[in-house]
């Protein structure tokens, strides 16, 4: 019998143990998409409790505490901290073949020494421990990026964000600890069927010292704010879509939908596709120009507790797999930016696992632009698919039906500096479906080739696609 989660945990073959201890381990993390907040980083924060790095804001936590039936004032309530660490103890066995219970002992493991199961009954000693390292020990958030061998670090940013902490952070990484590049998430700007869509467009009228009064200056103020935030470093943007669409439009119904939407009156749904759809081809230029690279994430349902977002807002664990189809708007959009030869190099990213096959499908079909490896891609199993069978149904599909080499590989998509360990519970899944393929005679014993793969996957890969190794 096995020992809990030891060094060779998830690795079920000689292969996989080789291919992970030899050439995965040590290979360093680039997170291309997280939601870290950078000023974190520059002030080095450190934290107060154990509770605070795991419960202040994860909301994957917030959800399986609820699913226990644990009273809502002890997961974003006001009790003690140490008592949302018990609630958090007791839920913790309980969550047999959730990756949450992967993740903490893993968490507990690599930053803080501890081996034993989280449990009711240890849970005050574990605290103990865990603050008493927090506080006084090498785990400040640069010393966890360190520790984690992190080289590399995109946040998620807005395009009226000033990027004065990057600005501060580009002083002193990464030879101090990693490079910290910002993320252009103009979602805010796209999403007119909003309320808070006129606030907002004063926000970027602000920014940008002008008026926007019509689709052309939306359009300018976008591509000055991709030029301020190229300027400083940025490669990569990322857009949240509920489903992908393509309704095109002309000038005059596109400025009669914005003028509306700047108004606060409200458009139809179709009214607001053609406005995203109109400045996505926009902005999708620009990437293609600056050599960007776009990422679009769809397929979530958000906010389904109408009662709660009431109280506690987005981002707080109420979000659900969406069936929407996605495949011919997909496809429409992609191939009017082929054929205007402005297609970026783009990761594609569903939340519904059954679009596995058809995004890897469609993806094949527009690797038109030769010298660019994968350069249309699935992106890693994101969110709900984030544990053991999604990530392996990812990867499968991926072989079956693309180039596994060219994949980019993990990304934390998290809050918590925490959450670097992901890296390690992909790579150890990766090991071990290649290991797998060779024991089962499906693919020869090549160290040496399997091996360049794993280190590309986990880490080369993405350096070269993003075009991040300028930064290091």
């Amino acid at each position: 019998m096995r020992h809990f989660m030891d060094e060779d945990f998830l690795l079920h073959s000689d292969t996989a143990k080789a291919l992970y201890h030899r050439y995965a381990k040590s290979m360093p993390i680039v997170d291309y998409h997280c939601h870290i907040d950078p000023a974190d980083i520059l002030a080095d924060k450190r934290y107060n409790s154990i509770t605070e790095v795991w419960l202040g804001g994860d909301h994957y936590k917030w959800r399986a505490m609820r699913c226990y039936g644990v009273p809502e004032y002890y997961i974003t309530g006001n009790a003690d901290p140490a008592d949302k660490f018990q609630k958090w103890a007791e839920t913790v066995p309980q969550l047999v073949g959730n990756p949450l219970y992967h993740w903490t002992h893993l968490e507990l493991k690599r930053y803080f020494g501890i081996t034993e199961p989280l449990t009711a009954k240890n849970a005050g000693e574990i605290y103990r421990h865990c603050n008493n390292m927090l506080t006084k020990g090498e785990l400040s958030v640069r010393g966890i990026i360190r520790q984690s061998n992190v080289k590399l670090i995109c946040t998620t940013d807005d395009p009226v964000d000033s990027l004065e902490v990057h600005q501060a952070l580009a002083k002193d990484s990464p030879a101090k600890f990693a490079a910290v590049l910002p993320a252009f998430r103009p979602d805010k700007a796209m999403r007119a069927d909003k309320t808070s869509f006129p606030e907002y467009v004063k926000k970027l009228e602000s920014v940008v010292g002008c008026r926007i009064d019509t689709m052309d200056d939306m359009r300018r103020a976008l591509v000055e704010r991709i030029a301020f935030f190229h300027e400083r470093n940025c490669r990569v943007s990322d857009h949240a879509l509920d489903a992908c669409f393509y309704v095109p439009a002309n000038e005059a119904d596109l400025n009669q939908i914005f003028s509306s939407a700047k108004a606060g009156k409200p458009i139809t749904k179709r009214e607001y596709m053609a406005y995203h759809t109109a400045l996505l081809l926009t902005v999708a230029r620009e990437y293609h120009r600056l050599g960007w690279v776009m990422q679009l994430h769809f397929g979530c349902l958000r906010d389904n507790s109408y009662k709660m977002f009431s109280v506690l807002g987005p981002d707080t664990g109420f979000d659900s797999i969406n069936d929407a189809p996605n495949a011919e708007g997909l496809v429409r959009l992609l191939s009017k930016l082929e054929q205007e030869d402005i297609l970026p190099k783009t990761i594609l990213y569903s939340l519904n696992p059954a679009d596995n096959s058809l995004l890897n499908t469609l993806a094949g079909a527009f690797q038109t632009d030769g010298g660019i490896p994968g350069k249309i891609q699935q992106g890693a199993a994101w969110w709900f698919n984030d544990h053991k069978s999604g990530i392996q149904e990812q990867l499968v599909s991926f072989m079956n039906l693309g180039v596994i080499s060219t994949f980019n590989g993990m990304l934390t998509d998290s809050r918590s500096f925490l959450s670097y360990t992901r890296h390690e519970y992909f790579r150890r899944i990766l090991c071990d479906v290649f290991g797998k393929m060779v024991e089962d005679g499906e693919y020869p014993t090549d160290m040496d080739e399997l091996g360049r793969i794993v280190e590309n996957i986990s880490y080369y890969n993405a350096l070269c696609y993003f075009g991040f190794d300028k930064f290091l």
